[in-house]
């Protein structure tokens, strides 16, 4: 505390020295700035845009990848049947010599959620950047 010498009263008066609570204070302003809770972020995905309802639909292009979740566990990449397994060494083989790394996953109706979350985090540890997800929305072009 400080205290102030003469004034109009002619009595000492005491006041209280704020300098070390200002101290404190942006201590916690910049530990509560670093603590700070970060917005979560999850995995980016690709979603197929349907074509102009003007234009005739067309076939996939031979080179795109996709990995069907289906009832029962069965996985088919493609047109190809697979299993879980085999599922990440297959992709890495067909990815290894690619420079885009795109595919797209495609999840039954009554497949739980877990499956295709599996079937992603499989895709996205064989080495391929990007994962796009199919509808059946968007396969029937709506």
């Amino acid at each position: 505390m400080g205290m102030a010498v003469g004034g109009s009263s002619g009595g000492p008066v005491s006041e209280p020295n704020i300098v070390p609570l200002i101290d404190v204070l942006l201590v916690l302003i910049i530990i509560f700035m670093v603590i700070t809770p970060r917005t979560p972020t999850g995995l980016q995905t690709l979603v197929p845009q349907p074509p102009p309802p003007n234009q005739k639909q067309t076939e996939p292009d031979q080179r795109t990848i996709v990995v069907q979740v289906m009832n029962g566990g069965k996985v088919m990449i493609n047109q190809d049947q697979s299993n879980w397994n085999d599922l990440g060494p297959r992709l890495f083989d067909i990815f290894k010599e690619r420079a885009d790394k795109i595919a797209f996953v495609k999840g039954d109706e009554d497949v739980e959620f877990a499956q295709v979350a599996r079937a992603i985090d499989i895709m996205r540890g064989s080495g391929i950047d990007h994962v796009g997800l199919i509808t059946a929305k968007i396969e029937a072009g709506q």
